[in-house]
């Protein structure tokens, strides 16, 4: 059920005045299970050549109608990070409220004197987790985990702009889009319009290489297991696009690390990494752990509604007493003139 601006405030001065009392709010669902239909993106960051397709079609994609970048007042424009002149290529320093995906580029070495650059590359973006914490912080259910294929959503006309998802995310995915007068939260919904019409995620769809590949998550899960018992140096035919699809391409089996990102780490997430660097190399906070968040994040922002609650009480004490007193100089003017 939506909620509006007005009400949000009162159910928050209730929320407060029960905290305040010593009442304890409903607690964060403990781990679910991955929905019978969830599908995500496993990104093998080995085959990954930095060339940034999936960011451009991205852009594209999420542009148009049902995308989550796109807003009626710039329909057929793609929201270039610099929009100056006329762009022929963008180049964004990190997610933003114009950018749902980012490659990033780590060097393989830190020694000054390497002669040849040599990168790992890392996409980073919404990783649909199993439990979110922005879903189970939202206040209006303008975040919504979808039942079937696990996707989270965002519903623009809910949002009023509280900013708990960006507190409580522990990848620091969702951003905001501070230069408009009436703004949203954006974030990856792993292209959830196009999947709709039978496509996927366009950063798979355009991936030339098969680093990212779209798919259920049990095969998704299954494909990465298989690839970590591979020998390095043998040749496989890595899928391309699509788990399950026919499109492959052979390539020498690099050496991973032993480990699937996104398994288990905050309870478990729709978007799966492999790598052959440690993930704290590519950037990964390696204080995230498998807890599932919203129980983590709850202490924190269970106590916002009490310091509205209580702000509102004392204004509206405050406005109480301040007509009170205005009445009574009134009174004692009105008395005087007559006088």
């Amino acid at each position: 059920m939506a909620i509006n601006r007005r009400d949000f405030l009162k159910y928050s001065a209730g929320a407060g005045l029960m905290l305040s009392a010593g009442a304890s709010p409903a607690r964060a669902a403990s781990k679910s299970a991955l929905p019978p239909e969830a599908v995500g993106i496993l990104y093998d960051s080995t085959l990954c050549i930095g060339c940034k397709a999936c960011m451009v079609n991205c852009k594209k994609a999420n542009s148009e109608p049902g995308g989550a970048l796109f807003h009626k007042e710039t329909a057929g424009q793609i929201p270039f990070e610099y929009p100056e002149g006329k762009p022929i290529y963008d180049a964004p320093d990190s997610l933003s409220s114009k950018t749902l995906c980012i490659i990033k580029a780590h060097r393989k070495t830190d020694e000054p004197q390497a002669k040849e650059l040599e990168y790992d590359f890392v996409k980073l973006h919404c990783l649909h987790c199993l439990e979110p914490a922005c879903v189970a912080v939202c206040p209006v259910a303008a975040l919504q985990k979808q039942k079937d294929t696990g996707i989270v959503t965002y519903n623009k006309n809910r949002c009023f702009g509280c900013r708990y998802c960006q507190v409580a995310c522990p990848f620091n995915i969702p951003t905001y889009e501070w230069e408009k007068a009436s703004p949203s939260v954006v974030k990856c919904q792993l292209c959830n319009h196009l999947y709709a019409q039978g496509r996927y995620s366009a950063c798979c769809e355009f991936c030339p290489t098969g680093a990212s590949i779209f798919g259920k998550v049990t095969d998704l899960q299954e494909e990465a297991k298989r690839r970590l018992a591979l020998k390095p140096g043998d040749t496989y035919a890595y899928p391309v696009k699509r788990v399950d699809g026919t499109e492959r391409t052979e390539k020498v089996v690099a050496e991973y690390v032993n480990h699937i990102y996104g398994l288990e780490e905050a309870g478990g997430t729709q978007y799966l990494f492999l790598a052959g660097v440690n993930f704290d190399k590519l950037g990964f906070n390696p204080r995230i752990t498998n807890q599932v968040y919203p129980d983590f994040t709850w202490d924190y922002v269970s106590h916002v509604p009490a310091l509205i609650g209580t702000l509102l009480v004392a204004g509206t004490v405050t406005r109480l007493v301040t007509q009170k007193m205005d009445k009574k100089k009134q009174e004692a003017g009105k008395g005087e003139s007559e006088t």
